[in-house]
């Protein structure tokens, strides 16, 4: 049996950097929107949405919508707030940690829903904005707690070091501390993200090619499917890990700041 058709190669490019673009030549396009852009903006509505609709009208025994939000607000709380900043800091954080998982798993999702079908996580840009804002939240709780001078010198001189060592300590603490952070959190995401965005393109890729270009192999076109089904299982799973693990970071890190002194 013959199929007729015709592979269509994906085009990375296109997706990371896509020629479509709306409010060209506004404002000298500073508001230029492509189509990551548009998939943020979407999911940032639809998740304040949700959780807009799931607290309109909240009851002490919560049920429905306002259930589910609130088992989610409570994994954030439970597991990640106060499991390591205790139960006063922690609630203290809740909203800039329960803001950035929240946002994380928004901003995945897109990964495996058909007709988006790419995070815009992949793209450096917010992953960027998240990792900031955790680095300006753990600066702050440091400068809050001793003072911005203090908290500096206390992350980065380890107590009761030869002096000789700390020539070669307090570089290293320094750019550990107040560089790679915000930096291994931006990679970290932006990575995985990406990693994942790509085996599904080449895995959906090759069922399209065996199926149209080599009737003969329909059989593998029949496996990479399967493939490609699992392997969306297996981001669903990953879009969850990665927003859990950034939202943990940034908590280790609050509390390596609030605890400076103890370094």
């Amino acid at each position: 049996m013959a199929f007729k058709g015709e592979f269509h190669p994906p085009s990375i490019d296109y997706e990371f950097f896509p020629a479509d673009q709306w409010l060209t030549g506004f404002a000298g396009d500073a508001f230029v929107l492509d189509r990551l852009m548009i998939v943020r903006l979407l999911m940032t509505v639809v998740l304040l949405g949700l959780f807009m609709f799931a607290m309109r009208n909240p009851r002490l025994v919560p049920r429905g919508m306002q259930n589910v939000a609130e088992v989610f607000l409570d994994f954030v709380r439970v597991h990640i707030s106060e499991e390591i900043l205790g139960k006063e800091q922690g609630r203290r954080f809740l909203p800039i940690i329960a803001t950035i998982f929240f946002s994380v798993v928004a901003m995945n999702l897109p990964a495996i829903i058909p007709g988006l079908n790419i995070s815009p996580n992949a793209r450096i840009g917010f992953p960027l904005v998240l990792a900031l804002l955790g680095y300006v939240t753990f600066i702050y709780a440091g400068s809050k707690r001793y003072g911005f001078a203090k908290f500096v010198k206390a992350s980065v001189v380890i107590p009761n070091l030869p002096p000789a060592l700390h020539l070669l300590v307090v570089p290293i603490e320094l750019v550990s501390t107040f560089i790679l952070r915000p930096a291994t959190l931006t990679i970290r995401l932006m990575a995985n993200m990406l990693a994942g965005h790509l085996i599904l393109v080449l895995l959906f890729s090759a069922t399209n090619f065996f199926f149209w270009q080599f009737n003969g192999w329909s059989l593998i076109a029949v496996g990479t499917s399967l493939l490609s089904v699992a392997f969306t299982l297996f981001e669903l799973l990953v879009i969850f890990l990665q927003a859990y693990i950034f939202a943990l970071l940034v908590a280790v890190y609050i509390d390596l700041a609030l605890h400076a002194e103890s370094h």
